[in-house]
């Protein structure tokens, strides 16, 4: 099979999806749908029966109407006639706007919801490998499709149908051979349209849009990584990248819209075509007497509706085409699978102790043979303060997010309080596990609001209680704002060690059993982290905590540490205990740190 034949197929198959998934979003709808539906038809053969009356209109005006009353009176009932078809197309049309108005912004807000709901509950291994400018650029314009898509079936393409079958079945039931060129020369002409957008415009376009997207995320990037740019005055560097992209997107949008282009003109050659047709036969009608003046009226008339509304077929199925090229990738977001999944009716978890156990527990990544835990055996007892210490990549992030069920144990089980946590719901999981991890992510956002994420509904005297005992309210009261004050995206406009005193805040607040510090203190200075180890004292009083440090003056006065390598257990106790065993893991990893200090310390003075 060739790559256009390869095209082709996924084509079919993306117009499939894409039609399958607005299907389902009109069956929540089927009143709006059919009320839309139905008052299209009614205005779609209001335009059928128009050039009927027009005809009739023609041939009563050829008579002398003066003494001639059946003459006056047929020209009456066409007026009549075409004044109430004229009323009723528009006052249909209306109707059939106003509940597609009321479709389509149930149906967007249905998707985009569901959309976020999905993206919210996607693993963090896709979170890692999406541009997050991306995602919401999927979303978006997929949304916008909608509308489209919408528009163009129910009050566009489903009208235009209609008038095309009716106009053939009238000119037929008059005339047959006009009838069979009117329907032969419309099927040819929906067939090549068809044709010409499915596989050659289409391929085209999804190619355009999948480097719109790539735009969106190369923006997202430098724009959410600025700091960066500016640190190393690399602005016309990123510019110059942005610029590669634009390029790759200008020549594929450049093709699609050259090939869309294209498209219009052969539709315009194949209308030119039926005009001649339909003229021709008209005319050999007149002259051989089996049409009169008023007759050809009606043909004329018909033929020149027929024409705009053959027109905008081309036109609705190049927006047909459009449309279902910029939802194919929400359609594709929306099948995505969310990687981590609640079994049906999961139970939420119960903790009262915080007893954490890995029974015979392996894991894997992905598809690689070898695992990173295997037969893991281990129990973290209720208010036990465990420290996981190791060298990079020797599983200590892993083992944390195992714990939140961030991932799913290969085989085995992990419990608290005997609870299998794969078999609970993860939101009420996570809500009573709190974190604070190395590089804590804030909201752009009040600071208050901030603090109160893990509990929404506190006071602000809660807050503030939170805030003091995390070493944070001091600094807090010394911005202009106070707890007002809005900390930036992704919490920018505070210092690492004010971000981490907000997120050890957060963490008082959602008052969890369970609670995981993860290198909470590797990135701060000693006047931060003395504060910070001072918080993170006061809230590991009377909780399970697992405590993940590269520092390991953070660990000293735990209960017990486990000493990591490849994703086993080497050692485990306490510091004096591993500390004092000759050629121990544990006991290398703090004379190399101690050594650095005392290196450091040394350069200083000499400094000085």
């Amino acid at each position: 099979m060739t790559d256009q034949d390869k095209q082709s197929v996924s084509g079919g198959h993306t117009f499939r999806k894409v039609l399958g998934f607005t299907f389902r979003h009109w069956s929540r709808q089927p009143v709006r749908v059919s009320a839309v539906a139905l008052t299209a038809l009614l205005g779609a053969l209001a335009d059928v029966f128009t050039p009927h009356y027009a005809g009739q209109l023609v041939d009563a005006l050829a008579h002398d109407v003066s003494g001639n009353a059946a003459a006056w009176h047929a020209a009456v009932v066409a007026f009549v006639a075409l004044t109430a078809l004229g009323l009723a197309g528009t006052l249909m049309r209306q109707a059939a706007f106003q509940n597609i108005i009321m479709l389509t912004l149930r149906m967007m807000g249905e998707v985009a919801t569901h959309a976020f709901h999905r993206v919210q509950r996607f693993s963090t291994d896709w979170h890692a490998n999406s541009f997050a400018g991306s995602t919401v650029r999927k979303i978006t314009r997929g949304m916008w499709a909608l509308d489209l898509l919408n528009d163009t079936l129910l009050v566009a393409l489903f009208p235009s149908l209609v008038m095309l079958v009716g106009s053939t079945a009238l000119l037929a039931v008059q005339w047959h051979v006009m009838g069979l060129v009117v329907g032969v020369g419309s099927a040819i002409y929906l067939a090549i349209t068809v044709s010409l957008s499915l596989f050659y415009v289409a391929p085209s376009a999804r190619l355009a849009n999948q480097w719109d997207t790539k735009m969106g995320g190369a923006l997202a990037d430098a724009v959410s990584c600025n700091p960066v740019v500016k640190a190393f005055g690399a602005e016309a560097r990123e510019e110059a990248r942005l610029a590669r992209v634009i390029d790759k997107w200008d020549s594929r949008t450049r093709r699609t819209w050259r090939r869309g282009t294209f498209n219009g003109g052969v539709q315009g050659a194949l209308l030119v075509a039926m005009q001649a047709a339909i003229l021709g036969a008209a005319l050999l009608l007149w002259a051989r007497g089996l049409a009169s003046v008023g007759d050809i009226t009606f043909a004329l008339t018909l033929f020149f509706l027929l024409k705009g509304y053959l027109r905008d077929v081309g036109m609705h199925v190049r927006n047909l085409q459009r449309s279902v090229n910029d939802m194919e990738e929400l359609v594709m977001l929306d099948a995505q699978p969310l990687g981590i999944e609640d079994m049906p009716g999961a139970p939420p978890i119960v903790i009262d102790r915080g007893d954490i156990r890995f029974e015979n527990m392996t894991f894997r990544y992905g598809a690689l043979e070898r695992p990173l835990y295997a037969n893991l055996n281990l129990r973290i007892a209720p208010g036990e303060r465990v420290g996981l210490v190791g060298h990079s990549g020797s599983g200590k992030t892993t083992l944390i997010k195992l714990i939140q069920r961030l991932y799913d144990a290969t085989d085995g089980r992990i419990t608290i309080d005997d609870q299998d946590i794969a078999r609970v719901q993860q939101a009420s999981l996570r809500s009573q596990i709190a974190i604070v991890q190395q590089e804590p992510v804030l909201f752009h956002r009040s600071l208050a609001e901030n603090i109160a994420y893990a509990r929404p509904g506190a006071t602000h005297a809660e807050i503030v209680h939170a805030a003091k005992l995390a070493s944070a309210h001091d600094f807090i009261m010394a911005l202009p704002r106070g707890y007002d004050t809005l900390v930036g995206e992704r919490g920018v406009k505070l210092s690492g060690g004010e971000r981490q005193r907000v997120a050890i805040a957060r963490a008082f607040l959602a008052n969890a059993p369970i609670l995981i510090f993860d290198e909470a203190t590797s990135s701060l200075d000693s006047e931060s982290e003395v504060l910070i180890q001072q918080a993170m004292e006061r809230l590991m009083e009377g909780r399970t905590t697992v405590v993940v440090a590269h520092r390991l003056s953070t660990v000293r006065a735990l209960d017990r540490l486990l000493v990591l390598e490849r994703g086993r257990v080497a050692e485990e106790g306490t510091h004096d205990e591993l500390v004092r065993r000759q050629n121990g893991l544990y006991r290398r990893l703090f004379e190399r740190q101690a050594l650095e200090l005392t290196k450091g310390l040394a350069d200083d003075v000499v400094l000085r």
